[in-house]
């Protein structure tokens, strides 16, 4: 718990295979991606009227406060955008369908995975959401992943994205950040902007860049000192520093 940094960060929502199969097998809905837009969509709207009494209430305690919804609780923060929605969506379609939920709810939106991104870039630049590029570096376990490539992180940063990678841990493992960095850069991205794909732009896209993600005064004083390139996998860390103290020496 002394880890943490900002509790809540954001909430998870997931469009495509993952809810279709999860609830599908068991045949319960979702088993569709229209019943998945759906059913966001009415969740939403209940927590926007959940909302909406809670402050009708709070202007003219006359009016009757709602009972107490946890569920709906939950979205609050949403609703107010204080945090954003995380959304898993690997397919072109799937990014459109959380854009338009997005816009029509007026919240903010983070795309994470963005497997097909490189196929929509020009939209992805116009509408100017946080992406999160990743897993690359897995196996194409579903149909969704069909136009899986290492090039989809250097399209979208070239074309002026401030990109985040990720392993999706514990999908691939969270040691294997800087290689899947690495290779999006001998993919075409420019190594800048891989190091800042995995420091300066998830900070900022978690909203904890006021502590963490790049070296200035007054931020936490966490460091990692290489022998080398950090996204070439022989390099080595010399030093690794936690609140300004050596908590490892390469001897």
């Amino acid at each position: 718990d002394k880890m943490v940094i900002k509790n809540p960060v954001a909430s998870k929502i997931a469009f495509g295979e993952n809810p279709k199969s999860c609830y599908g097998q068991e045949e319960k809905a979702p088993q569709t991606r229209m019943a998945i837009a759906a059913m966001l969509r009415e969740t939403l709207k209940e927590a926007e009227e959940y909302l909406d009494a809670i402050l009708m209430h709070e202007e003219d305690d006359e009016n009757e406060k709602p009972d107490y919804d946890i569920k709906m609780e939950s979205l609050l923060p949403v609703l107010r955008k204080e945090i954003p929605f995380k959304v898993h969506a690997h397919r072109a379609d799937d990014m459109f369908t959380a854009i338009r939920i997005a816009k029509e709810f007026d919240l903010k939106l983070t795309l994470d995975h963005c497997t097909e991104g490189h196929l929509i870039v020009d939209d992805l630049v116009e509408e100017g959401y946080p992406l999160v590029v990743g897993p690359s570096l897995s196996e194409r376990s579903k149909i969704e992943l069909r136009n899986l490539t290492f090039d989809t992180a250097g399209i979208l940063s070239n074309a002026g994205m401030e990109i985040s990678l990720t392993t999706d841990h514990p999908v691939i493992p969270l040691p294997y950040l800087p290689i899947c960095a690495g290779i999006a850069v001998k993919h075409g991205m420019k190594l800048d902007k891989a190091i800042e794909s995995i420091t300066i732009n998830p900070a900022k896209t978690l909203g904890i860049d006021n502590r963490v993600g790049s070296i200035e005064i007054g931020k936490d004083a966490d460091i990692v000192i290489w022998d080398n390139n950090p996204l070439e996998i022989q390099s080595n860390v010399i030093y690794t520093i936690i609140d300004g103290k050596v908590v490892y020496k390469k001897i």
